[in-house]
């Protein structure tokens, strides 16, 4: 007997878009029709990603939990939907072959058990959109976005007041948010952008670090905020104690606080060696000796000299999406001569835990962790001995800071 039932299902979908870093939800709900038959069959709903198809049989990673063997039914209907829809209005009928491994779904069908499904609907955003709206948040966030540490939070005029800094000085940024603001926050011990959680103004505090989209002044001093990204994170500036490469732990003695922290090293760390000339010119720019004219050089920030146009150049936000802490030259400058240190980043060597030795001078982003924990690594640059030495007591040296949100806003991680 054909069963008629009333289902009204509410689809989210998290779409994670890596570079941007950002989530977008979309909630739409079907209806399906009056409820006829007392006793319907159970229906069960999973939401994640297609792990293998063969034939009609699929099966489904879901967002928690173990796999599920989804067996597509004869009369299911199958349906596309862009990335971002809050319903069914732009969906467009699709075959079982169009389906693709790495596609994000709803299955909705009746289940035979807890871990297989017999599906009646398929509903699909294709691996292909996701990627293409993965590309146009990340060109968004690096044309609007700014980054930097949040110096005080109004929460009676929704401002948040960040500081940028640069070599040069820092530079105060007011962000304006609205009711429309989205806010997204990482979790403690996190370094990836998937386990950031839906935030509010209310949890952003003074000495966060912050990224933000959106429409800027016309003097850069102020920004109308639609997106914000959040995280409290340690930066370490110091040497190697020692180094466990089968463990994937580093013990590090931080210079400004005299402490030891243990960090815990894990497959999303990034991993990098600043090449020796490199290191060399932001160590003469630390001590401001730095030729007049040459690329990047102007007054120290703790010289007391006013700042180049460089330096002016790369405190504003004329200058594109920055990274918190952000600074460096050379590669990864932008036009206009502002250099992005998570792009200079990107273009230096990698290296892993068995690269590095006793008594490296490295800086370090961290997760939180604990009040002896150093966290989990965000991003660890080595190479790093002549900054250090040009700034001793490792307080300047974190003004290089190579804060990322992993895979989050603007592909600053590769975002």
């Amino acid at each position: 007997m054909k069963v008629k039932r009333a289902i009204i299902a509410t689809f989210v979908f998290s779409v994670i878009s890596a570079a941007s870093g950002n989530v977008l939800p979309a909630c739409f709900a079907v209806s399906m029709g009056p409820a006829q038959d007392a006793n319907p069959p159970a229906v069960s709903r999973h939401i994640g990603a297609i792990k293998a198809i063969n034939g009609n049989a699929i099966t489904l990673a879901p967002d928690s939990g173990p796999e599920i063997a989804v067996t597509v039914q004869p009369n299911a209907r199958l349906l596309r939907i862009p990335p971002g829809a809050k319903d069914l209005t732009n969906a467009t009928p699709v075959q079982l072959q169009d389906l693709q491994v790495g596609d994000r779904v709803r299955v909705r069908g009746e289940a035979s058990a807890a871990t297989s499904i017999a599906a009646l609907e398929i509903i699909v955003i294709a691996h292909s959109d996701l990627e293409a709206r993965h590309e146009q948040e990340r060109q968004d966030w690096q044309k609007r976005g700014l980054g930097g540490l949040v110096s005080a939070v109004d929460p009676a005029s929704g401002t948040v007041t960040i500081s940028v800094s640069s070599l040069g000085g820092k530079k105060n940024i007011a962000l304006h948010t609205s009711p429309t603001t989205l806010f997204r926050r990482y979790a403690a011990d996190s370094v990836k952008f998937d386990d950031a959680k839906s935030s509010s103004l209310q949890e952003v505090q003074p000495g966060d670090q912050l990224r933000a989209r959106g429409v800027r002044s016309a003097d850069g001093s102020e920004i109308t905020a639609e997106e914000i990204v959040t995280g409290s994170f340690r930066n370490i500036a110091g040497t190697l104690n020692s180094v466990d490469a089968s463990a994937g732990t580093l013990s590090v003695q931080d210079l400004l606080s005299k402490k030891a922290f243990q960090v815990k090293v894990t497959n999303e760390s990034q991993l990098h060696k600043l090449p020796p000339e490199m290191a060399q010119r932001i160590a003469a720019r630390l001590k401001g000796t730095m030729p007049p004219g040459t690329p990047g050089a102007g007054g120290s920030a703790t010289s007391g000299s006013a700042p180049s146009v460089a330096d002016r150049q790369q405190t504003s936000p004329s200058s594109g999406g920055m990274t918190p802490g952000g600074g460096g030259m050379g590669a990864g400058m932008r036009q206009g001569g502002a250099p992005d240190l998570q792009q200079m980043l990107n273009r230096m060597p990698a290296v892993t835990l068995a690269d590095l030795h006793k008594g490296d001078a490295v800086l370090i982003v961290t997760t939180r962790g604990s009040a002896t924990g150093g966290g989990t690594a965000i991003t660890l640059l080595s190479g790093v001995e002549p900054i250090l030495q040009a700034a001793p007591s490792g307080s300047q040296a974190m003004m290089l800071a190579p804060w990322s949100l992993g895979a989050a806003p603007g592909g600053d991680a590769g975002p």
